[in-house]
C-alpha cells in the first residue's frame, strides 16, 4: 500500500510525495507556502489520479519520458520521476491510479 508523506523543502515550502508500497516515489508536488493546502493538493490527487484525461504525458530535453498530473483546472498538481521507456512511464500511471486513493498520509514536518 503507497503513502502521501508530507515534508518541508529548504525554502519552507510544504511538498508530498506519493511513495508505492516499495518506497519508490511515483509523484512528487509542487512546492505550498501552507500546509492546509499541500493537504488539499493530496486529496485533489486521489480525485484526479482515476481519471487519465488529468495526465499529460511529456519527454523531457534528455529525452526521458515522464507524466504530469493536474487538476481539473489544469493546474499541476505532481510530476512523475523519470523513466527510460514509455512502457515504464505507463505502468507508474497505473500505479499512481492504484495507490492515490487508498494511501495514508504521514506528515514528517510535525
Amino acid at each position: 500500500m503507497g503513502k502521501f508523506v508530507i515534508t518541508k523543502r529548504k525554502n519552507s515550502e510544504y511538498q508530498f510525495n506519493l511513495k508505492a508500497g516499495n518506497g519508490e516515489i511515483i509523484l512528487t508536488s509542487e512546492g505550498y507556502v501552507q500546509k492546509a493546502s499541500c493537504q488539499k493538493g493530496i486529496e485533489s490527487v486521489k480525485i484526479n489520479s482515476q481519471d487519465d484525461a488529468r495526465y499529460d504525458r511529456r519527454v523531457a530535453v534528455n529525452d526521458k519520458d515522464y507524466f504530469v498530473l493536474k487538476a481539473r483546472n489544469g493546474e499541476i498538481i505532481g510530476k512523475s520521476q523519470y523513466y527510460s521507456s514509455k512502457s515504464s512511464m505507463e505502468s507508474g500511471i497505473a500505479s499512481l491510479k492504484n495507490n492515490a486513493p487508498t494511501s495514508e498520509t504521514i506528515d514528517e514536518t510535525l
